[in-house]
């Protein structure tokens, strides 16, 4: 049985540093097959269109951000855990070249400024994919801000699933759930979809916009299990002391 995981929305630098610290100790201790992520890795806060003109425009800060993503995410990572990495793109991840396309079209189509370079994805081994793509049989990974957002966990994939016709595995919006639809004729099967979000790595108390700490998020990430052509989706929730449980074991350092 071939095992995915699939991480959640870390928004370096604002991660939470023992969650993440906790899911990539389990990584190198589980050896998944692959390891998935949602995207919005970094944040990029600079050069959000919430900071134009502000002073976090003009922080000069941008590129110890980039180093962050080696330092929390990449290298401890690639110290425990050799096989494959993929990355999908995300609004935030997409905010460089955003950036540039507005304020600097004539840098438009440098390779540097792209984000596999910004945060040297070939050094880690990291694959980076530009659309939604195929993860498993019958399953795409997409961020999740290609459609409409729910207010439920696993609407938002639920409905992207509904469009496309596949099941959906997605983050963005840092809910933790699962939602399905499965119908039959004459008692067999015919379609089984599923809409998969799987939570966030995010610090809480660093999402400032959040209007007295008030959020229906939860933390997590997430599981397929592959057999053949049958795919079985986890969730896996990351409990406030920052232990979860996998199969029957707990996993996480309670402490920093």
């Amino acid at each position: 049985m071939k095992r995915i995981v699939v991480l959640s929305d870390m928004q370096i630098p604002y991660h939470d540093k023992r969650a993440l610290r906790n899911v990539i100790d389990f990584i190198g201790q589980y050896q998944p097959d692959e390891v998935h992520s949602v995207g919005d890795e970094v944040d990029f806060p600079q050069i959000s269109r919430w900071n134009r003109g502000m002073a976090g425009e003009y922080k000069g800060d941008l590129q110890a951000h980039c180093d962050a993503f080696g330092r929390a995410f990449a290298q401890p990572l690639r110290r425990v855990y050799i096989g494959p990495a993929h990355v999908e793109r995300s609004n935030h991840m997409d905010r460089p070249l955003t950036y540039v396309r507005n304020r600097a079209p004539g840098l438009m189509g440098l390779k540097a400024l792209e984000v596999p370079a910004l945060l040297d994805f070939d050094k880690y081994g990291i694959e980076y994919h530009s659309e939604p793509y195929e993860l498993a049989p019958g399953w795409l990974i997409a961020h999740g801000d290609e459609g409409a957002s729910s207010r439920v966990p696993g609407g938002t994939a639920m409905a992207l699933a509904r469009k496309w016709g596949y099941s959906v595995v997605c983050g963005h919006t840092h809910k933790l759930g699962i939602q399905h639809e499965h119908m039959a004729v004459n008692s067999k099967l015919t379609r089984e979809r599923f809409g998969f979000e799987v939570g966030n790595l995010m610090n809480l108390k660093s999402a400032h916009y959040l209007k007295a700490g008030h959020a229906n998020w939860q933390q997590g990430f997430g599981i397929l299990y592959v057999e053949k052509n049958r795919v079985t989706p986890a969730p896996v929730f990351i409990r406030p002391n920052g232990t979860f449980v996998v199969e029957g074991k707990t996993y996480g350092q309670k402490a920093n």
